[in-house]
């Protein structure tokens, strides 16, 4: 093979012993857990809020901004269950560029995929440690979840993986809910498919094992936007869409129909600031169609401390140094609009 084998790599099992949780960050992880469940089957109507920064580059400011989010949670806990998006995997549409915390620790230097496996870990658990929240990460490696499946509240599968059948297979095995997106092309059955996969057994190989999944009820649908066959960004959060996708579960034999509305990325057009009038927008079709109340259990927002973006190495704390957030300020406007409705 065309490939340089640079080192074999700790296996999971091994990498817990190293950083072990402790019996009340277990018992914090699984009651969040349980909560966030319970808002994607509908016994709890409150919105699931996933909200952090495109990347979580930099620990200190990623707890920085968790705090805040504990701080806002207090405040709207009766409408509003907040899991902070920390997104440790960053795909590349052209492969090209910062590809997440697992790959370069510090984007600076070059990947060290064995201390990013390090890094991810220590980041999660002492988000844990110190807000009580259960987090949210991309599946974009399926190999790699287990380094992080006793930390997690929530996955997502992203636009580029949704069809790929390890991820499908792997988020069949997943104990905890997962988002599987709409694919770039804004094919709809693709996603469809993914969940309905995702939602059934399956036997297949997973870590150089052969392995029996039992099926997650809990995974479901997020909508992102998509690229038209002019190379444009299209949104999919219009009440049209919500509509398309409602008689979508309603054909189906699937489980808990969700939706979540990922707010940024194609249906924002990578723009930030339009994240606050989309939950409007989305807010208010929840509010005049009770179906679709029902159906839309929440949104995907991504938020920073600071505004916009920066390129590596300009080295402003709290500014997204992959696609631009939402600054803090506006973002504590957000949260609190929700709970308006």
């Amino acid at each position: 093979m065309n490939l340089d084998f640079e080192k074999k790599l700790t296996i999971p099992m091994d990498v817990k012993k190293m950083f072990p949780l402790e019996e009340a960050v277990r018992i914090s992880i699984d009651k969040r857990r349980t909560m966030i469940k319970n808002i994607i089957s509908g016994k709890d109507d409150r919105l699931l809020l996933v909200i952090g920064p495109c990347s979580a580059d930099n620990e200190e400011s990623v707890i920085d901004y968790t705090l805040r989010l504990k701080s806002i949670q207090e405040k709207v806990e009766d409408k509003i269950l907040i899991v902070p998006r920390v997104f440790t995997n960053k795909p590349r549409t052209t492969g090209d560029g910062y590809k997440g915390l697992l790959h370069q620790p510090d984007p600076s230097e070059k990947p060290d995929v064995f201390k990013g496996i390090i890094a991810t870990r220590e980041m999660h658990m002492r988000v844990v440690k110190e807000s009580g929240f259960a987090c949210a990460d991309e599946m974009l490696y399926p190999e790699n979840y287990r380094y992080l499946d006793d930390i997690l509240g929530y996955v997502t599968v992203g636009a580029r993986s949704v069809e790929n059948q390890q991820h499908r297979l792997t988020a069949s095995g997943v104990e905890v809910p997962v988002g599987m997106k709409n694919p770039t092309s804004g094919d709809l059955s693709v996603m469809m498919n993914a969940i309905n996969a995702a939602q059934h057994k399956h036997s297949f190989i997973y870590r150089g094992w052969a392995v029996h999944s039992f099926g997650n009820e809990y995974a479901h649908a997020v909508l992102r936007g998509y690229t038209n066959s002019k190379g444009r960004s299209r949104p999919n959060y219009h009440y049209e869409d919500l509509e398309t996708v409602l008689n979508l579960y309603k054909d189906s034999n699937l489980s808990n129909p969700s939706v979540i509305i990922d707010t940024n990325h194609a249906n924002s057009c990578k723009n930030p600031f339009e994240q606050p009038r989309i939950i409007d927008e989305v807010m208010n079709n929840r509010k005049n169609n009770p179906e679709l109340k029902k159906l839309i259990k929440g949104f995907l927002v991504e938020s920073y401390i600071e505004d916009g973006a920066q390129k590596i190495g300009e080295g402003i704390y709290g500014k997204s140094i992959t696609d631009p957030c939402l600054g803090w300020e506006k973002t504590e406007k957000l949260i609190l609009n929700i709970t308006k409705y």
